[in-house]
């Protein structure tokens, strides 16, 4: 993509990335081949950055930030503004002045604004802040009318319209308006009154046909305690058609003893349900139900009920029920079973069906209706408001947010944190930067592991407010030897708020070269510790068993007259000639080493160590160089949504500005007697024994013989001869004329 404005970079990160200094420059980002951009997309949560500032430049509500949003975002803020260099300042305080008013749009923002300030009761302020325009509620507290088509009850002009307001905020509930007042819409008006015309003509279907309502008014009640009874009459009916069909199946149908007996024994109560599973009545051939008498006790107060609401108005208070006439009693009920099961306007019910068609005779809808469109014929200022606290929030936050996304300047200049950044984690002595909040540690490891940094996933709480969450912190200084799982630390959020941080999960990577030198030789210490320990182990348990089976035979010697003393002796002979094997061994390789070096020049024995060593050491630092060469930022904030475009290296010199080892303030003064310390050892004397020996195994071997006297070389005084030319004898010492000059 070509490009009329002149770019300039610079290079951080092993990149190179955009420098976004002036209003010309953000004003061009279209034209900023988006290869070049750091970041394709971050997401709108997770971030230390205002959360609606983050939600008015994604359009598209998808919780991402794309580079279209982006340059929109811009390219909107820069024309509504006199110069584009506005947005450079990240102000949080808007001159008016600054507003562009040669544009349409931005005309209309600085009125709004005016406008907001006189409500405010600050109409001479010459700036505009979010502190102005985050209250809606209070810019609007003067006025019922407010341009978002909600209106509350205080806007209607009558107690007649206030009262039918109420009632559909009762039945559908409220909508708050811009000054946090609940009130209705358009939308909840013609719901309410297709609701309530739709239960009117439902229950005008029952009303003018005499079948729906068979008891008239009392119909509800009755088919209520009809609907009670119903099963358990029915099963009264088939049980008798049983009978009918088969005597012999009668004392069956109506249960036999034994299963009286079942609970007889039992507290009983009419509620129960042995007791209401029982027959109505007693079963048989032909045999109508008593309504009077002989009834199971469980059902007696609901068969009351159907005898006084059914029974008495339709059959003339009969005593008994024949299976005749409760088959015209299901039947007179059924036409109002269905109108029942077409109900509609259940939604405003509650109000009742007078009150209803009482609404529906009067003008209400019309008057609420003509309050919404003028409520609504405000939406264009209200909404130049709403753009004003939008204009604002761009005013402070954009500049910010393009050199956290096109470029990573904040992260890599070190002056400011990057956005990215959840706060500070102290822990070992140490305090790591590159800190962010995660929501599922197992899932964000397994993209932030190819990272190639040591990671360390942290559970924070706050026990004052019962707050939780969730970080992965970066290190990338010192070593790993007492990081582990379980490890408390603290770690400070962007707002200074202190938590409780305990490590929960560890992604392991080198962290410095310093820790890949001294690995080699660390590993080696651990082995060596585990091996003597498990043989430590072993032969302490191997000398308790020899120790119980001694011990056994002392205690039975009486018992065993031909045992001899001297087998117990034999005990411990085989661990006495392991260890001693053991020992020959080591100190025989120790003697080899040692002679071996001994057989060098003087000046090669310092080279022979210095080899030794680096041939241990190189190998891991170099393995440890190349990865810290490789690790990237990009994994990690790919893991938490990002899309990063470029190889975000965190280099040694950089990780080491990011994680912060302790060190003495300069100028401080330490005391070094400890008064807990560990005996000391004297080193100083075992060293100065270990050079005497040293020196003494190169004399004995005539490494010295030509630096020293005929008489006082190892050849005189041991063989009681000088030096010969032979060439497996120790060196000849040179003549007088051959001594080298000192």
């Amino acid at each position: 993509m070509s490009s009329k404005h002149t770019w300039h970079f610079f290079r951080a990160g092993g990149f190179d990335q955009v420098r976004l200094d002036t209003g010309a420059d953000l004003m061009a980002l279209d034209q900023l081949d988006q290869k070049l951009w750091v970041a394709l997309a971050c997401p709108t949560s997770g971030l230390e950055f205002d959360g609606k500032t983050l939600a008015l430049i994604d359009t598209d509500n998808d919780g991402r930030i794309r580079p279209p949003e982006l340059i929109a975002a811009v390219k909107w803020a820069g024309a509504c503004l006199k110069s584009p260099a506005e947005l450079v300042k990240s102000s949080e305080t808007l001159p008016l002045d600054s507003i562009n008013v040669a544009n349409p749009e931005g005309k209309q923002l600085l009125a709004s604004a005016r406008q907001i300030l006189v409500n405010l009761r600050e109409k001479d302020a010459s700036v505009i802040t979010l502190g102005h325009t985050a209250d809606t509620a209070r810019i609007f507290a003067q006025t019922n009318f407010n341009g978002d088509g909600i209106v509350p009850v205080d806007s209607a002009p009558d107690d007649v319209t206030k009262a039918v307001i109420s009632d559909i905020l009762a039945c559908l509930g409220p909508e708050l308006d811009r000054s946090g007042k609940p009130g209705i819409s358009q939308s909840k008006l013609d719901q309410f009154f297709k609701e309530a015309q739709a239960f009117s003509d439902w229950w005008k279907h029952a009303e003018t046909d005499p079948a729906i309502l068979p008891l008239g008014k009392a119909t509800p009640v009755a088919a209520a305690a009809f609907q009670n009874v119903r099963a358990k009459v029915d099963d009264y009916f088939t049980r008798c058609r049983l009978a009918a069909f088969d005597p012999r199946a009668v004392s069956a149908l109506n249960r036999e003893e034994k299963e009286y007996l079942a609970f007889s024994g039992k507290d009983l109560s009419l509620g129960s349900a042995e007791i209401s599973g029982f027959p109505l009545a007693q079963v048989g051939s032909g045999k109508p139900l008593p309504l009077n008498g002989g009834l199971n006790p469980a059902w007696t107060s609901a068969m009351t009920r159907f005898k006084a609401e059914v029974i008495n108005p339709m059959l003339k208070g009969a005593d008994v029920l024949t299976e005749a006439d409760w088959t015209i009693i299901t039947s007179r009920f059924a036409p109002y079973e269905s109108w029942l099961a077409s109900r509609t306007g259940q939604l405003i019910e509650k109000v009742g069906l007078p009150r209803v068609r009482e609404i529906l005779a009067g003008p209400s809808k019309d008057t609420i209706s003509s309050l919404i469109a003028r409520d609504r014929a405000l939406e264009p200022e209200s909404n130049a408001i709403a753009a004003v606290d939008k204009l604002i929030r761009y005013h402070r936050d954009l500049f910010k947010l393009v050199n956290n996304f096109v470029s990573f300047r904040d992260f890599y200049s070190r002056r400011a944190k990057a956005i990215f950044q959840a706060g500070t984690l102290y822990l070992d002595q140490r305090s790591c930067e590159l800190c962010l909040t995660v929501e599922d540690p197992a899932r964000h490891a397994l993209m932030a592991g190819l990272a190639g940094a040591y990671l360390a996933y942290c559970d924070c709480t706050r026990k004052s407010t019962n707050e939780k969450l969730q970080i992965v912190a970066a290190f990338t200084d010192g070593d790993s030897d007492n990081l582990m799982v379980g490890r408390n630390g603290v770690f400070y959020d962007r707002k200074g708020r202190d938590w409780d941080a305990t490590i929960s999960k560890i992604v392991d990577n080198p962290i410095s070269l310093r820790q890949a030198f001294w690995a080699p030789y660390k590993k080696i210490v651990r082995t060596v510790e585990e091996q003597i320990a498990k043989r430590a182990a072993a032969a302490d348990a191997a000398t308790t068993d020899q120790l119980s089976a001694a011990a056994t035979q002392m205690a039975n010697l009486d018992k065993a007259p031909n045992a001899k003393p001297s087998e117990l002796r034999k005990l411990d002979v085989g661990v006495v000639a392991a260890l001693g094997v053991a020992v020959g061994a080591i100190g025989g390789a120790l003697a080899s080493l040692a002679t071996g070096i001994m057989r060098l020049d003087a000046w090669q024995i310092p080279l022979v160590f210095v080899g030794l060593i680096l041939m241990i050491s190189v190998p891991s630092v170099l393995i440890a160089f190349l990865k810290l060469r490789k690790r990237n930022l990009g994994p990690i904030l790919d893991a938490n949504g990002w899309a990063v475009n470029s190889r975000a290296r965190i280099n040694v010199p950089f990780g080491g500005s990011l994680t912060h080892v302790a060190v003495l303030p300069p100028g401080s003064h330490r005391d070094l007697a400890d008064p807990f310390a560990e005996k000391k050892r004297p080193w100083r004397i075992y060293l100065l024994l270990a050079l005497i020996l040293i020196a003494a195994l190169g004399w004995a071997l005539g490494k010295f013989d030509y630096l020293l006297p005929d008489n006082l070389t190892s050849s005189w005084v041991i063989r009681g001869k000088l030096p010969t030319a032979n060439p497996t004898s120790a060196p000849v010492k040179p003549t007088t004329a051959e001594q080298p000059v000192k």
